[in-house]
């Protein structure tokens, strides 16, 4: 006979004193499937240890990875849509500002900051694909061509990082105006020699890229951001053809000549710091009295 006498099979946890696991202490990185404690995931900046996947994040985590002590000023915090089209789908385009304004805490899909980085001075206006794609609306358009002046004034570098869909359908024509009138912008401050990076982010497409995303000084990426026009299906479905492997990823679009290199997040500080002292260092007098050579004249 046996020495105990086994009550039950297994550990039985009475019902009041179970616990749920709480939300967001584990991360799964979506290319590899890696699980990580989210900790050590956002102290990598949110890119994954393993396979080095960089996840999407918003003005918020690339303010606190750019600004010294995530210290800044916002400029035009309060710019909102109006609706000058007046349009309805599935709801009025004024309740879908407004409800995806409480959902994010956002105002519109950019944010524009002043601050310092590595004690260089910086513009930076940042887009945030949580508010209805990242579309470029009028408001998203006004508050980048007021931060390039801001810069041109000041004579301060500035930084666009864009992520973004493509115009905002809900506003048509005003919408597609922003690419001319940021593109004019970006003329005036290379006119007045002040240096303009763009930095390009999963996903970049649409009206964003066929303007300011494309007119930097220098243009880079982070390691595999979808960059393009057309989405690859629409693509495939217009030319009849598969399309080459990584098509529109931004290691196809560096080897094809449109980007200048790719820049891992956990770098993204220190490289951009040295790369606008290089170009005040290398040249003040030209930084101070001529333009700085734009991606046109390449």
């Amino acid at each position: 006979m046996s020495w105990f006498k086994r009550v039950e099979k297994g550990i039985v946890t009475p019902t009041d004193q179970k616990k749920e696991t709480p939300d967001g202490l584990w991360y799964k990185c979506p290319e590899c499937k890696t699980v990580a404690p989210m900790a050590e995931h956002k102290r990598l900046l949110y890119t994954c240890a393993k396979c080095n996947y960089h996840d999407r994040i918003n003005s918020a985590e690339y303010f606190e990875v750019l600004f010294d002590n995530n210290q800044f000023t916002e400029l035009d915090e309060n710019l909102t849509s109006g609706d000058p089209l007046h349009f309805v789908d599935t709801k009025a385009y004024p309740q879908r500002i407004a409800a995806t304004q409480r959902a994010t805490g956002l105002q519109d899909a950019v944010r524009t900051a002043h601050g310092l980085m590595n004690g260089q001075e910086l513009v930076v206006a940042c887009m945030d694909f949580k508010f209805i794609g990242g579309s470029m609306g009028s408001v998203v358009g006004e508050k980048i061509a007021r931060a390039i002046d801001y810069a041109r004034q000041h004579r301060i570098p500035f930084l666009m990082i864009s992520k973004s869909g493509g115009a905002r359908m809900m506003e048509a024509g005003y919408s597609l105006m922003q690419m001319a009138k940021t593109s004019a912008k970006l003329a005036l401050l290379s006119e007045a020699g002040v240096p303009f990076i763009s930095l390009l982010t999963d996903p970049t497409t649409g009206g964003v890229t066929a303007s300011f995303a494309m007119l930097g000084d220098f243009n880079i990426s982070e390691p595999g951001a979808l960059i393009g026009f057309a989405g690859p299906r629409v693509i495939k479905e217009t030319i009849g053809k598969d399309l080459p492997k990584g098509f529109q990823s931004a290691e196809f679009v560096l080897e094809h000549g449109f980007l200048d290199f790719i820049v891992d997040r956990k770098e993204l500080k220190q490289q951009l710091t040295d790369l606008l002292h290089m170009v005040q260092s290398s040249a003040p007098e030209a930084v101070e009295t001529a333009s700085v050579p734009t991606r046109q004249t390449r």
